[in-house]
């Protein structure tokens, strides 16, 4: 999801900073729009967002409740943390003083409107987004799990039913 939100984020207007902790994820990011680009294993993620101004929205795409937190202490005053991941333990820490004194909100988001379905096929159509995927055996469907739960697919994974690994 993350490829193709700051694809997004680029079409309306954001200035876009990704995250992750994969170079990969970080160079693919950059190739697709990403004005900033902080590497989690090595920079303070919310320090980063908060010398750039702050966040004014974080979305959570990251299935882990860490990278929750390092995008929530980066929002600017009234900004907001979408949550659309599903961290395994299902729960995350929000500080109260800052969510009160800053006016920050947490909203969670699991899927569009038809209409939004309908502007993301338009925009595909047209040539302004690209969905980085690879195709693979339907056989290699647990090891693919496997890799997705560790966070080393590049982006999506597409099955292919008629062919063997």
């Amino acid at each position: 999801l993350g490829h193709l939100a700051v694809q997004y984020a680029k079409i309306a207007g954001a200035t876009v900073a990704a995250v992750d902790i994969s170079d990969e994820k970080l160079r693919l990011a950059a190739e697709l729009g990403a004005d900033l680009v902080i590497d989690a294993r090595k920079e303070d993620v919310g320090a980063v967002l908060k010398e750039h101004g702050g966040a004014h929205a974080a979305v959570a795409l990251a299935v882990n409740e860490d990278s929750f937190a390092a995008v929530n202490s980066g929002l600017r005053r009234g900004g907001k943390l979408v949550m659309v991941a599903l961290p395994a333990h299902g729960t995350i820490q929000v500080p109260i003083f800052d969510t009160v004194l800053n006016g920050t909100s947490v909203i969670g988001s699991i899927v569009g409107t038809r209409q939004d379905l309908a502007e993301v096929f338009e925009l595909h159509a047209a040539g302004r987004t690209k969905v980085i995927y690879e195709t693979r055996p339907l056989d290699t469907v647990n090891d693919s799990i496997d890799e997705v739960l560790r966070g080393e697919v590049r982006a999506r994974i597409v099955f292919d039913f008629g062919a063997a690994g």
